[in-house]
């Protein structure tokens, strides 16, 4: 018998469900070459728009996860990434948020040094303080950034949801190793599911 997911085991509100986009910078973005590239404009971009404009329109929460040092230059940055070579400086246009996710006014961004959002951001304090129990999770790279995300999110105890029509990394490979070991963690759902299930329409009121 197929587990119920997740999401069903506390109540579905917009008030606490969150939204949460991955690094969905320009540096990542207008780079991309291969299989990668392909893949964000074949269809990953598009869906992430559609989850945007669901969130907004039902009152979902929407974040955003951008990889910016604290300092011109990244002097702050995590030693993984100052060994990676890792580096957007602070307010590197190169690490703005790509124009089809353009965060609207009182969005939240969160600049991160490190893979895991909640290694080097408040992230679990500001999610909390919102009230947020479901969190959504799409963006790049599904086996590193996104995949952390995800796995600290539900050890923190968050109801993880991945979308995984709406996530890319380098191969078709690399994809479906990282969604195999994520659904340990997280519900697993294409974009329309996610939006039937976990952005509902607001009801009408008479």
């Amino acid at each position: 018998m197929k587990a119920e997911p997740r999401f069903f085991r506390l109540p579905r509100h917009a008030a606490t469900t969150a939204l949460l986009f991955v690094d969905m910078q320009r540096i990542w973005v207008d780079q991309a070459t291969g299989y990668y590239r392909d893949r964000l404009h074949g269809g990953v971009l598009r869906n992430q728009q559609a989850l945007l404009r669901a969130a907004r329109d039902t009152g979902v929460q929407v974040l955003h996860t951008v990889i910016e040092s604290l300092t011109r230059d990244g002097r702050d940055r995590s030693m993984d990434h100052k060994l990676s070579d890792i580096h957007v400086p602070k307010g590197d246009p190169s690490g703005a948020i790509i124009d089809a996710l353009t965060p609207v006014e009182n969005e939240i961004v969160l600049p991160k040094t490190s893979s895991g959002l909640f290694n080097s951001t408040p992230a679990d304090y500001v999610l909390r303080n919102l009230g947020t129990t479901h969190l959504v999770v799409c963006g790049v790279i599904t086996d590193q950034c996104v995949d952390m995300a995800a796995r600290d999110a539900a050890d923190r105890g968050y109801l993880v949801t991945v979308v995984e029509d709406a996530c890319a990394t380098y191969s078709a490979e690399r994809h479906a190793a990282a969604i195999a070991t994520l659904g340990g963690y997280a519900d697993i759902l294409d974009t329309p599911a996610t939006i039937e299930h976990l952005f509902p329409p607001a009801k009408k009121t008479s």
